[in-house]
């Protein structure tokens, strides 16, 4: 590969260090020069003897996270266990990958299932000796996971589903720039085209480092003078950053932010030219050569070097010695801008690289070199370090262009010498897409928001509202376009529609505060897969002045098929459809039935559409009346043409039709059974619920029906309708609608089409002449069918209509089921535009259904923003030392040991000891139960009663100690009752009696919870 193809670019980046939460802020702190370096937080002291240490300044000296205990356990499907178990490193590069990941304006779902790599450097924090004074070694089956740092990048490829190499590298202090140099060398190489590369270090105990202090390189000043004449040694850091790599021609064609582009690498090692630990000054230089012959770029171009920079008296100054030897062998002519972050935040070890690799690929994208700090005069062991070199005490601009790019290098070298060297460029100017004049969209705009609990969406919505009200620049189509395409979706959700910012500011704000209304919902997405989507399309009466005006204007997919529709009408209509349904004057009164019936149609053939541009596609289609032509049309079972022939044919033949229709608040056996005080002149013609009906027949009947049901307290009110549909008034008709519907083809479609003339599915083939004279004569049985398809698990219904005249009834079948669905309606009288439709899709959204909010930014042409990162809900999990590392009293199952009487001596009394022991383990967080209890219980395996894994080894633990008998960790699952059990430890005190243990078979795992690794080593697995 060349060019784009070879070169690599950095589109994501996150960090954490003390006070500093991502690279915006870890800008901030090295522009300003600022420093986090402190002491060892009091609060995180393992146990009561810290500070006793000879050397406990310097080990305390460094930069420090106030505290690494918590973790979004939840967040990252994690048992609080588990949780406990894993070493913090383990946790904070998880969510420093998932940072990076959002950072780069990517949803984590588009990576699932891809060839990506994951390579991290890391290296021990100190959390297995807590583990060990904690006691929690004897008994915690996750030990094994928590302590390996292998899983770190094996836990990120778990939660981003990614298939690529998972790698964790450690090569000392350079672990986490070699790992990017191998994840380079693998994109370059065509195995990936794209890599999570990171590296995370703690300290939780900060007399693990007494080695570095007898090694003398701690600066017992408590600060890290790189190459100053002061160095004395580096102080430790916390932290870690984490960047995602991608080819640079993909990246330039997915129109990525590229904050940097790798143009090379270079890792080499000392030999024997030194003596481990002493640096190698030749094998430093080799690796700044390697990496410059692998960008093709000299030495000259590149204006500035992120050092290792330790400030130790013999790093710095062997780093100076090699960087000489490779300027002197590359020809370089000019001094040498160079720097170290580890005056700001300390020496992250493993993660030292990848945060001077973060920190010069900021200053390469913000055009700005920045102070290294407590920088005076020039270590004396270099002599003419001005010649050569300059350490920046202010920040300065940093000039560049396509025929001058910004170029820095980053150095990390490992204790053990492994180099590595790194060349960054800036990116090269990508072409922008085109935007409308201001970036932004009309009218109203949703922010949509998601988390995994309510509170972590309140914060979300806080920090995003904090984000606009501090740049009121940021384009509002820019920010809701990223909010939908770069962030992944979870259940607790929230959608806030605004026109304009200081509405939007008013719904972040209502949803920080853990409200909602109208134009800011919430909800939570229900469990388990939604469908069918059901488009519900009623009959006349939903019908109103001007009902597309504003829907005409504001959406182009609905302009578009009115557009088609007023083309398919054209041959049978002498009146203008655009003109009937924007009120242009004059136009065709809706009062004409050969008009509203087109006009509703066409309305909702084309409400259907902008519909289906978002994402919400029928599986199922219900027409009410006239309603069903636009289903049948909608679902693909009638062309336009066909559809727009027999709704504008029909409607003309019924014109002079007598009669009208009466809307009631009744059942239908109520409403057959007054009727027939009016035999001939009145009908029943819908079912629309339990308590509503609509008669039809004789105008004067009607009335007379009228007086006399609200004399009984049932309401009726007339329906704007020219003519008596579904009545004997039809029947003159029948002829003419099957002379004017011949010849149409109904077609066969995957839409499912639930007929309100038969009451249930119906063969779409079956939509000929005869039908369409049926659906205008039958009863619509529209509550019969809406009743039957609500029965189906996770059904959403869409009414899609310029008004909603059929959302009662709806609601009505929904309020009798225990779980009613997702009711929705499109357009009212009261609105009529997008904003309305946008509301219904946010409560569609917000209730889980899937939705596709593209097609309200695309138009505009809208840009990938910078959004905050997710608000982790940071929970204590933490393993806590016991007095024993202290000389205090012992405490634990060894200890309990010493204090027991001598071990049971019959198979009763072994019996009530693991009783008494398993009751014991399961009040811990129950009601109290005693062994009596458990002795009526002793057949029921240990899994039914309520054991994870860890209290299974718990439980073997307290039983050989009380039992003074040697017992495996998995015996609880081999003998998995209390009554097996205790025949087996009994067998163990008296060999020579027969075993007491009754054959029990092992139930089968029943579910996944926190005690997965129970059914794991339940089936076998250890």
């Amino acid at each position: 590969m060349s060019g784009a193809a070879a070169d690599i670019a950095v589109i994501g980046m996150s960090c954490r260090f003390p006070g500093v939460q991502n690279p915006g802020e870890f800008w901030r702190l090295l522009f300003d020069g600022e420093s986090t370096v402190g002491t060892f937080p009091e609060n995180r002291a393992a146990d009561a003897s810290h500070g006793s240490h000879p050397d406990a300044p310097t080990l305390d000296a460094g930069s420090f996270l106030e505290s690494v205990a918590g973790f979004d356990a939840g967040f990252f499907g994690v048992g609080p266990a588990e949780a406990a178990a894993m070493d913090p490193v383990q946790r904070l590069g998880l969510e420093l990958a998932w940072e990076a990941v959002e950072d780069a304006r990517v949803p984590a779902s588009a990576l699932a299932g891809r060839e990506i790599d994951v390579v991290v450097g890391a290296g021990p924090s100190g959390y297995e000796q807590l583990r060990k004074r904690s006691g929690s070694d004897r008994d915690d089956h996750y030990a094994a996971l928590g302590s390996s740092g292998a899983l770190i990048a094996n836990r990120i490829s778990g939660l981003l589903d990614v298939r690529g190499m998972s790698f964790c590298a450690d090569s000392g202090q350079s672990s986490s720039l070699v790992a990017l140099a191998l994840a380079c060398e693998r994109i370059r190489g065509g195995a990936v085209d794209t890599a999570i590369v990171g590296g995370v270090h703690l300290i939780v105990d900060p007399e693990a480092g007494t080695g570095l202090v007898n090694l003398g390189a701690l600066s017992p000043d408590g600060r890290c003078f790189t190459f100053d004449e002061r160095a004395r040694g580096f102080v430790r850091g916390e932290g870690g950053a984490f960047v995602l790599l991608k080819r640079l021609d993909l990246a330039l064609a997915d129109d990525d932010h590229v904050y940097a582009v790798v143009r090379g690498w270079g890792v080499t090692g000392g030999g024997a030219s030194t003596r481990i630990p002493d640096p190698s000054p030749s094998g430093q230089a080799a690796a700044v050569l390697a990496a410059l012959d692998r960008a093709s770029v000299p030495f000259d171009s590149v204006d500035y070097v992120e050092a290792h920079g330790t400030g130790t008296r013999m790093g710095d100054p062997a780093e100076i010695a090699g960087l000489r030897e490779a300027a002197r062998a590359a020809g370089r002519t000019r001094p040498l801008v160079i720097g170290s972050a580890k005056t700001n935040v300390g020496h992250l070890e493993p993660a030292a690289g990848m945060v001077g690799f973060v920190k010069a690929a900021l200053c390469v994208d913000r055009g700005q070199l920045v102070p290294s700090l407590n920088f005076r005069s020039p270590n004396p062991a270099v002599h003419d370090f001005h010649e050569d070199f300059e350490v920046l005490r202010a920040a300065r601009p940093w000039p560049g262009g396509p025929g001058r790019p910004r170029r820095a290098g980053v150095s990390a070298f490992g204790m053990g010498g492994t180099n590595a060297h790194v060349i960054l460029e800036q990116a090269p100017e990508a072409p922008r897409p085109p935007r409308t004049a201001d970036g932004a969209a009309a009218g109203v705009l949703p922010w949509v928001l998601s988390a995994r609990s309510e509170q972590a969406l309140r914060e979300q919505a806080a920090r995003l509202r904090d984000l606009v009200a501090a740049d009121p620049c940021l384009s509002p189509v820019d920010i809701g376009h990223s909010l939908a395409s770069t962030r992944s979706v979870f259940e607790h959700r929230a959608v806030v529609l605004g026109d304009g910012r200081e509405e939007t500011l008013a719904g972040l704000d209502l949803i920080a505060a853990g409200g909602d209304s109208a134009r800011a919902l919430r909800g939570t997405a229900a469990e388990g897969p939604f469908g069918p989507v059901v488009f519900v399309f009623p009959g006349q009466g939903s019908q109103w002045l001007a009902m597309g005006r504003r829907m005409y204007a504001e959406s182009e997919v609905f302009a578009r098929s009115v557009d088609a529709c007023e083309r398919a009408l054209a041959p049978y209509v002498d009146w203008s459809l655009v003109d009937v349904l924007t009120g242009a004057e004059p136009a065709a009164s809706l009062d004409r039935v050969d008009v509203v019936q087109p006009a509703l149609f066409a309305m909702m053939v084309s409400l259907a559409q902008v519909w289906r541009s978002l994402g919400v596609v029928p599986d199922a289609v219900v027409g009410h009346s006239q309603g069903e032509i636009a289903a049948a049309c909608v679902a693909g079972a009638l062309t336009l043409d066909d559809a727009a022939r027999i709704v504008a044919l029909r409607s003309r033949a019924a014109i002079g039709l007598l009669g009208g229709m009466s809307a009631v608040a009744a059942s239908a056996a109520w409403a057959e059974e007054r009727i027939a005080s009016w035999p001939g002149q009145l009908s029943v013609a819908a079912v629309n619920g339990p308590s509503s009906v609509v008669v039809s027949g004789d105008g004067v009947a009607l009335e007379e029906f009228g007086a006399a049901a609200e004399a009984e307290g049932v309401r009726v009110r007339r329906v704007k309708a020219a003519f008596a549909s579904h009545s004997h008034h039809v029947e003159c008709l029948r002829e003419r609608i099957l002379e004017v519907t011949e010849g149409i083809e109904p077609r066969e479609t995957a839409v499912r089409f639930h007929s309100t003339v038969t009451g249930g599915p119906l063969d779409t083939c079956s939509l000929d002449s005869g039908y369409w004279y049926a659906n205008l004569r039958s009863v619509v049985r529209f509550g019969e069918v809406v009743e039957n398809l609500m029965r189906t698990p996770g059904a959403v219904f869409v009414e899609v209509s310029p008004h909603p005249v059929l959302q009662v009834a709806m609601e009505e079948a929904a309020d009798a089921l225990s779980v009613p669905p997702v009711t929705v309606h499109t357009l009212s009288r009261r609105d009529g535009g997008a904003g309305e439709v946008l509301a219904s899709l946010a409560e569609l959204h917000v209730r889980g259904v899937p939705v596709d909010w593209g097609a309200v930014f695309d138009a505009a042409g809208p840009r990938r923003v910078a959004l905050p990162t997710y608000a982790f809900q940071r929970v204590r999990h933490w393993l806590t030392a016991s007095d024993a590392t202290g000389g205090g009293s012992a405490t634990g199952p060894a200890a309990e040991a010493a204090t027991r009487a001598p071990g049971p001596d019959t198979a009763a009394a072994v019996l009530t000891l693991v009783c008494a022991e398993t009751a014991a383990l399961l009040s811990a967080g129950n009601a109290a139960l005693t062994g009596a209890d458990l002795a009526a219980r002793a057949g029921d395996s240990f899994r039914s009663l309520g054991f994870g894994s860890s209290m299974a080894v718990g439980l073997r633990n307290r039983v050989a100690a009380a039992a003074g008998v040697r017992l495996p960790a998995t015996v609880v699952f081999t003998h998995p009752t209390p009554q097996a059990l205790a025949g087996h430890v009994f067998s163990l005190l008296r060999p020579e009696a027969p075993r007491g243990a009754e054959t029990v078979e092992v139930p089968s795992p029943e579910s996944r919870s926190d005690d997965d690794l129970y059914a794991l080593i339940d089936r076998g697995y250890v």
